[in-house]
């Protein structure tokens, strides 16, 4: 063969190729797109019971009226200049610390005072207020980790790590308060769940295990509690959503792929929420469950493939923005 075929051959197949990767790729882009695409037929499922906006990482949700009007954009729940979130607790080695390990934590209220105000309260304890408006994205920067995914975070003030070391260690130091500084996600995807083909980068939240949102149905645990010696609130799951079905549907959940709130609001579910021991934690009085339950219960029968921890409740990725309410309706495709 002569060196002008064999140039000639190699060309051809370059070309076979470079079609072929094209063609495959334009191919996984249709899939991708049609996945993604936000159905345009809904069906009414229910309504909004409860919404939970937790200021800070495993601590009490925000107290607020019921007809509060919650905005959802890629960080989370916001109301007014509170974020869900964006406060966490890191102990004296700038590691994260929650209420699997300090249960007590569950008993840190939070109420706003002011629009930039945020009043923090604990059994025995003074309230102390923190200026949301205060928060700067400048200052001293340190890192630290939520779960296996780093961060960097920026300290809040002696007198609010005074305070919760008193709280919880009974000390003057050992718990300091840190902030998220920035407008939009930035950690990595939780290990969990790279593997989840419907979450984005913008999923990933501010100091979230996890996602942004996640939703509780109200069924589900009202058959889990059928389960169980001792009946367990449904804010012991933490959910952003509670949501009450029309119709007694436990575990109806696990079958969607997208969710309504209102006339705005839509999301992608992404993946369904795993559990540790978190929910063991009477968020009343911070007792552990004797029994280690719901999480021993749960194991039994919410096992799901290719997951280490049992599931309930649903991730959701935010696909558009907008505002809700406690009782606006809550939709899921219409296949």
């Amino acid at each position: 063969m002569s060196s002008t075929s064999s140039v000639s051959t190699k060309v051809v197949i370059g070309i076979g190729v470079t079609t072929l990767a094209t063609g495959l790729g334009y191919w996984y882009y249709l899939q991708w797109k049609k996945r993604n695409a936000v159905p345009e037929k809904w069906r009414r499922v229910g309504t909004l019971e409860q919404i939970n906006l937790f200021p800070i990482k495993s601590c009490a949700p925000l107290k607020l009226a019921d007809d509060t009007e919650f905005d959802c954009d890629i960080l989370g729940l916001k109301y007014q200049d509170c974020r869900d979130r964006t406060l966490m607790i890191l102990n004296d080695s700038n590691a994260m610390v929650t209420a699997r390990v300090y249960p007590r934590m569950v008993l840190i209220g939070t109420k706003l005072v002011a629009p930039q105000r945020l009043e923090l309260s604990a059994p025995g304890m003074e309230t102390i207020e923190l200026d949301l408006g205060a928060l700067k994205a400048e200052g001293e920067q340190i890192k630290t980790m939520v779960w296996s995914t780093a961060m960097q975070v920026r300290f809040v003030g002696e007198k609010y790590d005074k305070w919760l070391s008193k709280f919880l260690l009974d000390k003057e130091s050992g718990m300091r308060l840190v902030h998220y500084p920035l407008e939009k996600p930035v950690k990595a995807i939780n290990s969990r769940m790279v593997r989840q083909p419907y979450i984005l980068k913008d999923d990933r939240g501010t100091f979230n295990d996890a996602t942004s949102y996640m939703l509780m149905n109200l069924a589900s645990i009202d058959e889990l509690n059928t389960r169980i010696p001792r009946p367990m609130e449904p804010l012991q799951f933490r959910g952003s959503f509670q949501l009450k079905m029309d119709t007694d549907e436990p575990y109806a959940e696990d079958h969607w792929q997208w969710v309504k709130i209102g006339d705005e609001v839509i999301f992608r579910v992404v993946a369904p929420c795993t559990r540790c021991i978190f929910p063991n934690i009477n968020v009343n009085t911070a007792a552990r469950d004797p029994d280690g339950e719901p999480l021993n219960t749960l194991k039994k029968y919410r096992l799901f493939k290719g997951y280490a921890t049992p599931a309930i409740g649903i991730h959701l990725g935010l696909r558009s923005a907008g505002s809700i309410k406690k009782d606006a309706i809550v939709y899921v495709e219409d296949k």
